[in-house]
């Protein structure tokens, strides 16, 4: 029977939960036809693997088409749009923000397929999958759960935890659970989780125990802080925990990192020795929703892109350019040049020159030289995830439809987790272990060596260059939020989004720039964080939808 045809509508909110039943892609009902929610489809270890492999694609699609920049760098203030996605630029998201209603919805699309197939698994599976696959699913779906819950709670706080969809056909009072409950509840997931994850990859892209406890390091950095109230302070007991599973993972995983940063985008990347967590998308024309989409919104112009290349108001922010040693401030703005090899792999400067993308010319094609558009106010525009033509990827690549993965966890966080976890409460350490972790990082980048002492705003600033446009900075500031508001505040609000001109000394291959605030541009350049608006609202439809939304949260205890 189709377990599927069985779950009732049940409102907007229940409905982002099982949203399968009405979407007109026949949403995860694939491999191979019609076959995924069959009760006798689970009668193999491949068929099993098969059933939780759209976990890692299709059931993300929301949220990475372009909410995960969206939330993630914009409202951090890493980058902006000039024209488009405003209200989160300037802080100002509301219920009714599209990037807001989609993020929501496939975070609980991810816990609602998450359920199902450890539902299905449990009932279906058949004699002949061995119980180590069976174990393994079981444990994949409980990190994706685990994972999409982190990011609810994190961008709306409280939130309904749901173990099991099909409970919800005879509970009409699901209620919100607090975050110190959801967390606990992430925490405990994820370590068993880890323990029923193998240790290398039984396939391409497959997640490991690894992915698991660098999890766990993430979890529990952020969790040391949840129950502070704004102290100042944190858990020293979860700090030690991160710093424990952080150091497993960099120790044990046999994951390294790679030689040059700017390979972790260079085609092919995928699944490389980095990677700790990838989404899978594929190239499948004329499929929809496995594909990646993100880079048809970052590329700056069709001209380096498939018929796509819609990003050409996206840009750093001032803020963000001021991050990057070198680039120093001046009486009229800024100006300077950086050894910082991020720069270049994460934005785009004039007259810098990639030679992996073409770029098409009047009367031809040439290796991308970034353009010099001149005036009083251009762009920085954003290069990570952003691999060219079709002919730049192998013919793997159309309008809207690439095939390359989107990092969740790169092992390189665990790096900064492990300097952060042992600064702890402290103003700054010199501890050998967190500085040479920390200089991995920070030398790879072909930065110098940093004798010391490090302290948070050097390794939270290092997270930020690091981690640009990879949709992480925002909730470094939360983690910040829940046991600091008042440095999360003053961060954000010191922060200038508005528009500016970047002009190389020369050109091509120049070696400095200068940056010039927009004169006639003297609104909406800085936002104004507070109580009121760090917080995410829930959707619109979904307040409407399921009242229970609006109830006092209560705690959550695991059946």
């Amino acid at each position: 029977m189709k377990i599927l045809n069985n779950i009732l509508y049940l409102g907007s909110f229940f409905g982002s939960l099982l949203a399968v039943t009405s979407c007109s892609e026949d949403f995860l009902e694939r491999p191979p036809v019609d076959a995924i929610v069959d009760a006798g489809f689970y009668q193999t270890d491949d068929q099993v693997l098969a059933s939780t492999a759209l976990l890692y694609s299709k059931v993300w699609f929301d949220y990475n088409d372009k909410a995960s920049y969206n939330l993630g760098d914009f409202r951090a203030g890493t980058a902006f749009s000039a024209y488009n996605d405003r209200g989160n630029v300037l802080f100002n998201t509301t219920g009714n923000t599209p990037e807001n209603g989609s993020a929501w919805r496939s975070f609980f699309i991810v816990v609602g397929q998450s359920n199902l197939a450890i539902s299905n698994i449990n009932q279906y599976a058949g004699e002949a999958v061995s119980p180590a696959i069976k174990k393994m699913a079981i444990a994949e779906a409980r990190f994706m759960r685990a994972v999409a819950y982190r990011s609810l709670v994190m961008n709306w706080g409280a939130v309904p935890i749901i173990e099991n969809n099909l409970e919800l056909l005879s509970d009409t009072t699901v209620s919100r659970n607090t975050p110190e409950s959801v967390w606990k509840f992430l925490t405990s997931e994820m370590r068993q989780v880890a323990e029923d994850l193998p240790a290398t990859p039984i396939r391409p892209g497959r997640i490991t125990r690894w992915s698991a406890e660098g999890m766990l390091a993430r979890f529990y950095l952020t969790r040391a802080g949840v129950e502070s109230a704004g102290s100042g302070t944190r858990n020293q007991a979860f700090l030690d925990s991160a710093k424990y599973y952080s150091e497993r993972v960099i120790t044990q995983s046999g994951l390294s990192l790679l030689k040059n940063y700017g390979d972790l985008f260079l085609f092919p990347y995928d699944n490389n020795s980095e990677s700790l967590f990838s989404l899978q998308w594929v190239y499948s024309p004329g499929a929809y929703g496995t594909q990646n989409s993100t880079p048809a919104y970052l590329a700056f112009s069709p001209d380096i892109a498939n018929g796509d290349g819609w990003g050409g108001d996206k840009s750093a922010t001032w803020w963000m350019l001021g991050q990057y040693e070198g680039i120093k401030q001046t009486a009229t703005g800024m100006q300077g040049r950086t050894v910082d090899q991020r720069l270049k792999a994460t934005f785009m400067l004039p007259g810098a020159s990639y030679p992996e993308i073409t770029q098409t010319i009047p009367g031809g094609e040439q290796k991308l030289i970034v353009p010099n558009p001149g005036g009083d106010n251009n762009f920085v525009s954003i290069k990570k995830y952003v691999t060219g033509k079709a002919k730049d990827v192998g013919g793997l690549s159309a309008s809207q439809n690439y095939g390359h993965d989107t990092y969740m966890m790169r092992l390189a966080e665990m790096y900064l987790v492990h300097a952060e976890a042992v600064l702890g409460n402290n103003a700054s350490t010199n501890d050998p272990t967190a500085l040479k972790y920390y200089n991995a990082i920070h030398t790879r980048a072909g930065l110098p060596v940093f004798a010391g002492p490090l302290t948070f705003d050097i390794i939270f600033k290092e997270r930020l260059v690091e981690f640009a446009m990879e949709g992480m900075a925002w909730y470094d500031l939360v983690s910040l939020h829940y046991y600091n508001p008042t440095k999360a505040y003053a961060i954000l609000n010191s922060q200038d989004r508005g528009l500016f001109a970047t002009a190389p000394d020369v050109f091509p291959n120049p070696t400095s720039w200068t940056f010039t605030k927009t004169a006639w541009s003297t609104t909406e350049r800085t936002i104004n964080a507070n109580s009121g608006n760090f917080l995410l609202p829930i959707p619109s439809a979904e307040l409407s939808q399921a009242p229970n939304l609006q109830k006092p949260a209560v705690d959550y205890y695991s059946k």
